[in-house]
């Protein structure tokens, strides 16, 4: 770890991660504001002109595999990179992803997507990791820190990219929006390298083991399965470039909706009757597996930012400044503003009412963050109440909702997170991690689906349309929000010593 005091008196070594990954999520929220409305467009605008459907579903696959390749880039940066070369091989991989996509081509658009999630999920999970590599095991303090000072280099990447993507894409070139995401990610790898010093030896080297014939086995069959791995994938991308074959994405998200909830409930199934746990570890088990459910669906609704919402933005959204109409993406800088502002506010909060024993239980708190979403299409229903009567509806209705769902964040979010950590029985913390995460990409992938519904045709002739969708999402949010609170008391039980 290095010894080095000179970032905000942490190790030098968090400025280089710092400003990593604040371009990588500048290269992501990027892309996030703009993939959708890009594919939605008609040629003659530059785009795609995909059907909502398709589109909504190649972008719930696109943000699905970016949480679910987290899982085994994680494993490859424990058993074979490294931490290190994984942040540096998946930010590479992320910048030839983006300037795939700033060409004019169909075949390098889903190249570059393709390019992106790999990356993504070699450089997302392996850079937490090494800010924690930063800090030895007695510097608790110091580390949470840290993390604190990493989690603003992801909110200023996040809200930066949105302002210079979309206005590129939006009103000059879509391409050139790309490619300003894919220059901002190289700006990251090379500051990364040069400045890679000051991580001392911080996740320098893998998990080796022990015995060195072992290891060199395991190294050879790792050669062969990349080398496999890499034929297969260029024969793929060959078969799809010549058109020998052809994908529906619809298909594959439903699929794919089918085959990550059939796995979850396999897998809580596997742990509840095969792990030898005592009866309090099966019901934390059981009380994670309530949890996930409730994360998968609230995601669902948060994840609408760059599918739904953004159509609404685009087509229903007066966004006039005088003469100048601002790009739809631009709504996307107000989560991560708001995530700056209110956190600080929400954490003073749980302080205050914790003194007075007030402050709510873990259920409690995911239950607030779905009611908090709930609360949040309440508003889109009133905003598109002024489309049924013909109007546009004012930015405002749009910056109302994402407040509400930067509230709904900040309590289910990191509360949900702490909770799976200290409920999971030590030899499955990790594993117990990476079932979190599959409901953030559940919700993602079901996010995407829904956009499908957001058809213009439909909506123009038949504007409740619109109104009657967003309703539905309220009603999921604040129904499973207010069964949650219900069983407050059955769900602590389950939690035993864990509050």
């Amino acid at each position: 770890m290095s010894s080095s005091k000179t970032f905000f008196g942490h190790p030098r070594g968090l400025a280089t991660l710092f400003f990593t990954e604040m371009w990588e999520r500048f290269s992501y929220y990027g892309m996030r504001a703009l993939l959708l409305l890009f594919m939605l467009a008609s040629v003659e605008e530059g785009g795609m002109g995909i059907d909502v459907k398709t589109g909504g579903a190649i972008y719930g696959l696109y943000t699905m595999f970016v949480y679910l390749l987290a899982l085994p880039g994680g494993w490859l940066a424990d058993k074979f990179f490294g931490l290190r070369k994984s942040v540096f091989y998946g930010g590479c991989l992320i910048t030839a992803g983006h300037f795939c996509l700033a060409f004019p081509f169909t075949e390098t658009f889903f190249i570059g997507l393709l390019l992106i999630v790999m990356g993504t999920g070699l450089l997302k999970p392996n850079i937490s990791s090494l800010v924690g590599e930063l800090y030895s095991s007695s510097e608790q303090a110091r580390r949470d820190s840290g993390f604190s000072i990493f989690y603003l280099g992801i909110n200023i990447g996040a809200t930066l990219a949105p302002i210079i993507t979309s206005y590129l894409g939006e009103t000059i070139n879509w391409h050139y929006g790309f490619a300003a995401a894919g220059i901002g990610m190289l700006l990251g790898v090379i500051q990364y390298k040069l400045t890679e010093k000051n991580l001392g030896l911080a996740g320098l080297e893998p998990n080796k083991l022990a015995d060195p014939i072992l290891q060199s086995k395991r190294e050879k069959n790792f050669i062969v399965g990349l080398l496999i791995f890499a034929v297969l994938l260029i024969s793929f991308i060959a078969l799809l470039l010549t058109r020998v074959i052809t994908i529906n994405p619809v298909t594959i998200a439903t699929a794919s909706v089918y085959a990550i909830g059939g796995s979850v409930v396999l897998y809580f199934g596997y742990i509840l009757l095969f792990e030898k746990l005592d009866k309090s570890e099966k019901n934390k088990i059981k009380a994670i597996a309530i949890f996930f459910l409730a994360s998968a669906m609230f995601y669902f609704g948060y994840e609408q930012q760059g599918s739904s919402l953004t159509i609404f933005a685009d087509r229903y959204t007066d966004r006039f400044i005088g003469s100048f109409e601002f790009p739809a993406g631009w709504f996307q800088v107000v989560p991560a503003a708001s995530v700056v502002i209110f956190v600080p506010l929400f954490a003073w909060l749980w302080v205050w009412l914790s003194k007075r024993n007030l402050n709510p239980s873990t259920p409690k708190k995911l239950s607030l963050g779905l009611i908090f979403m709930g609360l949040g299409y309440a508003v889109m229903m009133g905003g598109s109440m002024i489309i049924v009567s013909g109007s546009k509806a004012l930015p405002t209705w749009l910056i109302f909702t994402y407040i509400f769902h930067t509230f709904g964040e900040i309590c289910l979010y990191p509360i949900g997170l702490s909770a799976v950590s200290k409920l999971s029985p030590k030899r499955l913390v990790g594993q117990m991690m990476g079932v979190w995460f599959m409901s953030l990409a559940l919700g993602n992938l079901v996010a995407g689906l829904f956009s499908g519904e957001f058809d213009e045709t439909s909506i123009t002739t038949n504007p409740q349309l619109l109104v009657d969708l967003f309703q539905g999402v309220v009603s999921v949010m604040i129904v499973s929000g207010i069964i949650i609170w219900l069983f407050n008391k059955p769900l602590k039980k389950l939690m035993g010593d864990i509050h």
